[in-house]
């Protein structure tokens, strides 16, 4: 059945002051940072120029249409029930990891994380005086698994207080399954370690798997974790700063409340957060079929036409995790070849941290035709190296 939404439309982003396109003045083509190249769903760009008509743009409160909104959607898409008093505004997913770090920690704790991963992780936990644990994921045949005998012995330390889980992992594309959560929560619950999970791409995962959120196995896991979650990768709507912190514990809850943090959205986050999650159903699977095709697209034309460099498929996110490490390049080398040879603008495994040097993340989240325009340029730019 052919879609009613044209993920195929090139949209001119130049000179909008984007991130992703404004930074350079190049052709080089930008498949770094994690936003899409898709028009958001015409129900939140209705919602949003409406309320711009009004013409008074004063404070605002937050509504319980809010999160009613986002208890709403969680229940729909994760089978996740949650009351609406533990959702919590926050301006960003990382924002927010932030402002939990003052409440969880002091200077000299430990907090875990599980590289390579999300690299404003790093600077978040240095940043409040803490020391950060690494628990590496393990590559085993072209798939990663948590090494729970190494996250046990760090949760045993004393001083560690919090573990920041990345569920979908950003950027390896992992899918952790109810077992793998279920082992890590228990872990982390016998060693009073609170969990962290980002959960920002949990809304594009890809059929064959399901998204589990760590809080939704049991009550217990619930109290130990404070979930993060956001349209901005969904619906394309980074640019909002509209995010939320699902916090079931009442203690942590009354305590981020005290964080300087702003307390309550921008008129126009508020807006499009409640129509994308009101709206945007059919226009979300729509995108995740379109994703697929894309993600198919780059396997097959990797595995015909690039050999040298293998994708580690992701089952969830619209970033994919390349290994370049036939190439031969040190990281200096494949970052410089990318841009100059390849004329491709791609985040360096090695910003990730440990287990990420000869990797690159490719972000597939645009029309077919820039992906193969792309992948055609790595093609030519690899076959010159020979």
């Amino acid at each position: 059945m052919k879609s009613c939404f044209d993920f195929n439309k090139i949209v001119e982003r130049r000179g909008t002051n984007s991130v992703k396109w404004d930074l350079r003045d190049d052709d080089v083509i930008p498949m770094w940072v994690a936003d899409m190249d898709f028009e958001v769903p015409s129900e939140v760009q209705d919602a949003i120029v409406k309320r711009a008509t009004h013409g008074v743009y004063g404070y605002t409160i937050e509504a319980d249409s809010f999160s009613s909104a986002v208890t709403d959607w969680v229940r729909r898409r994760h089978s996740w029930t949650i009351e609406q008093e533990w959702v919590k505004f926050s301006p960003g997913v990382m924002p927010g990891i932030r402002g939990l770090l003052q409440v969880l920690t002091r200077p000299g704790d430990n907090v875990v994380l599980q590289s390579p991963v999300y690299h404003p992780f790093y600077g978040a936990i240095m940043d409040g005086g803490c020391h950060i644990l690494n628990n590496q994921l393990k590559l085993e045949n072209g798939r990663y698994t948590i090494d729970f005998l190494d996250l046990k012995e760090k949760a045993k330390d004393p001083r560690t207080r919090a573990l920041i889980l990345c569920n979908p992992h950003n950027p390896v594309g992992r899918v952790w399954t109810r077992d793998e959560l279920t082992k890590l929560g228990a872990i982390c619950l016998e060693h009073e370690v609170v969990v962290i999970s980002d959960e920002i791409h949990s809304d594009i995962i890809y059929r064959e798997y399901t998204h589990t959120p760590l809080a939704s196995i049991c009550d217990e896991f619930a109290q130990n974790t404070i979930t993060c979650i956001a349209p901005s990768k969904t619906f394309n709507l980074a640019g909002l700063d509209t995010a939320c912190l699902v916090i079931p514990d009442h203690r942590i809850r009354r305590e981020y409340a005290g964080t300087i943090l702003p307390k309550q959205a921008t008129i126009f986050g508020g807006i499009a957060l409640e129509a994308a999650y009101a709206y945007g159903e059919n226009w979300l699977d729509a995108l995740l079929d379109y994703l697929r095709g894309n993600r198919e697209f780059l396997k097959g034309y990797m595995k015909a036409r690039i050999p040298q460099i293998k994708i580690i498929e992701p089952e969830g996110t619209y970033v994919a995790w390349l290994d370049c490490r036939e190439l031969g390049m040190d990281n200096e080398a494949l970052e410089k070849f990318m841009l100059e040879k390849a004329r491709l603008w791609f985040n360096q495994g090695y910003l990730f941290g440990s287990g990420g040097e000869g990797f690159v993340r490719m972000n597939i989240g645009c029309p077919r035709s820039i992906l193969e325009e792309a992948l055609g340029r790595l093609e030519e730019a690899v076959s010159n190296l020979v």
